[in-house]
């Protein structure tokens, strides 16, 4: 089967068949492809006889045995990597008459065998197919592996084997989707990585801000035509110089950044060309947004005010800004965009890009005066992150060459980045609004009223909106008022306890005839049994 193929996740996982016969005459052909530098393919052994097949660096590509006269080893070199992710097929032949190795039918080596000696080639251990008794295992995939005619199925053989899978599916198909921000991914045979180079974003899936905070006077310098630095190579310049054309005429532009500052006016991003073409993001007087569009053709530049609101409120504001030709859309923070249409008399291409600005501009040659003496000064004071503008990450690009230059660990080359000014990487432009940890159990009577203007603090509202020192001082008046109405029922019973009336049948008479008690009255009586119900006595 040409695609029967397995894939080699670890770098100790392999799988066995059984013992290679090819004693006289040894074919051996398949495919690979990998990102690793190296790995063996397969391997058998015997008592001192051997074949082997392994690559052995990026370009070099190995085929060794011995059959009783010594190791014998053919190599072929590669003029590009074959570690390029891309397939490759490698053909090996072995006989009695010569040993052959070919990769991709483009490069070939040859040996004769000698005329005296061992032909045969005697095994006895299992074929394995990737790492075997300690060598260097193979990380990637390889497919349609025949061996004398016969091809070995890999698939059937991954289903059963540790650290091998059937086939080579990509997990790009299936996780690809959480690169975010135009992360890229990239395919590996243990899993699967994001490359984040060319987003505003770092992290495992291009999710982590990259941003910095500007001092006044601090900008970034972007040239989209950047100059040759002294000291570095012809090759450097001129590999700048073919990724960064001189003539970059553009049609359309994307834009995003996130901000935060406390002071306006200021310049967040401009973009100048060699012509008088331009575009601005600016912050006014009163701390509104300005998008400012100059592309030839109008007497004054096209202004889209976003937003009359005052951004310049600390607190982070995300802007993305898209034009197709003529028509631009424009959208802050989490409200839905806003679209807006270039006069027709306006250009609809944006002519000779040139440089990028973040913070200040500083700038020779044509640009609007308007810009500079309104919003150019003192600059931008504050934190600036995600900064991209098609495809280009110019803050992410000037904060890695600033760590570079603070450790000294990379020589002057040529950059098209540059900065002045201090920048120090931070994320707090883009970073969502938290709240700091509340108390657990708050004074809901401070010694002062240094308290009096805070906001309200979440964790002292109960669910039902009632503030809860509220509720505890009415919880104690009511306590109060209750054991005040018991105490008043303990009273009142304890008063009409002690003021019973007694109605007894005492004896009349006075003197010595009179009885000493109440109760020898009662026993005293002619007939005890006449006492009625008014004689009786009550309590109260």
């Amino acid at each position: 089967n040409y695609w029967n193929a397995a894939s080699f996740t670890t770098p100790s996982s392999y799988l066995h068949f059984a013992t290679f016969q090819g004693e006289t005459s040894a074919d051996i052909s398949f495919y690979f492809k990998t990102s690793a530098p190296y790995g063996v393919f397969l391997e058998n052994l015997g008592n001192t006889d051997f074949i082997r097949l392994e690559l052995k660096s990026p370009t070099v590509v190995s085929f060794s045995f011995d059959v009783g006269n010594g190791p014998v080893e053919l190599t072929v070199h590669s003029a590009a990597p074959l570690n390029d992710d891309q397939w490759h097929r490698v053909m090996a032949e072995r006989n009695i008459k010569e040993a052959v190795l070919q990769v991709d039918q483009v490069y070939r080596t040859s040996r004769l065998a000698p005329a005296q000696g061992h032909t045969r080639l005697e095994l006895f251990s299992q074929l394995y197919v990737g790492a075997a008794g300690g060598q260097r295992g193979f990380l990637g995939c390889i497919r349609a592996l025949r061996m004398n005619g016969i091809t070995l199925n890999l698939e059937e053989r991954a289903k059963v084997t540790p650290g091998v899978m059937s086939g080579c599916q990509g997990h790009c198909t299936s996780f690809g989707m959480y690169c975010r921000n135009g992360g890229k991914c990239v395919e590996r045979y243990n899993g699967y990585l994001c490359d984040c180079t060319t987003t505003a974003f770092n992290g495992p899936f291009c999710t982590k801000d990259v941003g910095g905070f500007f001092e006044a006077g601090t900008l970034v310098k972007y040239n989209f035509m950047p100059e040759p630095v002294p000291g570095a190579s012809k090759d450097t310049k001129a590999l700048t110089q073919q990724l960064m054309p001189n003539d970059v005429n553009l049609t359309k532009e994307e834009v995003t950044l996130s901000f935060s500052t406390s002071s306006s006016p200021a310049i967040l991003m401009y973009v100048s060309s060699k012509t008088q073409d331009y575009l601005a993001l600016v912050l006014r007087n009163n701390g509104s947004l300005q998008v400012r569009y100059n592309l030839g053709g109008l007497r004054e530049p096209f202004a889209i005010d976003v937003d009359q609101r005052n951004l310049a409120n600390g607190q982070p504001h995300n802007i993305n800004v898209s034009r197709q030709n003529r028509s631009i859309s424009v959208q802050l923070d989490h409200y839905p965009p806003v679209n807006y249409k270039l006069p027709d008399a306006s250009d609809i291409q944006f002519d000779l890009v040139k440089t990028l600005f973040l913070g200040k501009v500083y700038e020779t040659g044509p640009i609007d005066p308007v810009l500079i003496e309104r919003y150019n000064s003192p600059g931008f004071i504050g934190c600036l992150s995600r900064v991209q503008f098609n495809g280009v990450a110019p803050l992410k690009s000037a904060l890695r060459k600033a760590a570079d230059a603070q450790a000294d660990s990379h020589p002057a080359s040529a950059s098209p980045v540059s900065y002045q000014g201090k920048l120090v990487q931070s994320n707090c432009g883009a970073s969502p609004l938290t709240i700091p940890p509340m108390s657990a159990a708050p004074n809901p009577w401070p010694l002062d009223n240094t308290d009096a203007e805070t906001p309200l603090n979440e964790e002292r509202v109960i669910p039902d909106g009632v503030n809860r020192d509220s509720a505890i001082i009415g919880g104690i008046i009511a306590v109060v008022i209750f054991t005040i109405l018991c105490t008043l029922v303990f009273l009142i019973r304890y008063m009409f306890r002690h003021k019973g009336t007694y109605h007894t049948n005492e004896a009349k008479g006075s003197g010595e005839s009179a009885t000493e008690s109440a109760d020898t009255a009662i026993i005293g009586t002619d007939n005890p049994e006449t006492i009625d119900e008014s004689k009786k006595e009550w309590f109260i």
